[in-house]
């Protein structure tokens, strides 16, 4: 029987929350999905949260994700902002761990590493070569639902990773380190 999971990826928002899923097959993704959530047309906060967590349940009865990433706010100059958007991730993030689905948060720099290399690619760039790693045929309008696909994606990248935190002084130092990762 083949190894399979499915990933959930979210990019959190108070106007749009973006969200795609992949499927991982032994060691290969398949695209399944990605979509946005339009929450500018609630006028309520509160609404837009309880929506936000409304959907995000919707999602996880549907496609059954056994992991799902996140994206984390990133720290801007605008505190009201942050908190809305904080609150937007934690109740996405309450979704999922209502259904006992862990749950790993990266920062918006690790995701376009991840995907492109650079770590201040632009959305376009990123959406760009997502395109040309699951094959879409045309990308969306607004780029938040690849955002939360790229979550996806950089999350399969980084399973079986190397611990967060590790530092290593050099290609020598890993390679000891981590003797049973080297294929001879």
């Amino acid at each position: 029987m083949a190894n399979e999971r499915i990933i959930l990826g979210i990019d959190p928002g108070t106007t749009i929350m973006g969200f795609g899923l992949i499927k991982v097959v032994n060691k290969k993704m398949e695209f399944l999905q990605l979509n946005e959530l339009i929450l500018s047309k609630y006028d309520n906060h509160y609404q837009k949260l309880k929506v936000i967590f409304e959907r995000t349940i919707e999602l996880i009865d549907t496609h059954n994700p056994d992991e799902i990433a996140i994206e984390a706010p990133f720290f801007g100059k605008n505190v009201q902002s942050m908190l809305k958007l904080g609150r937007a991730q934690g109740v996405a993030m309450a979704a999922g761990l209502s259904r006992d689905i862990p749950i790993t948060e990266y920062e918006p720099k690790k995701i376009k590493m991840a995907i492109t290399g650079n770590g201040n690619a632009s959305k376009e760039q990123v959406a760009k070569m997502l395109q040309q790693l699951l094959g879409l045929k045309e990308l969306p309008k607004n780029l938040d639902s690849t955002d939360g696909l790229a979550a996806a994606v950089c999350h399969f990248f980084n399973s079986g990773r190397v611990e967060v935190g590790k530092s290593y002084s050099g290609w020598d130092a890993f390679v000891k380190q981590n003797e049973l990762r080297v294929k001879k």
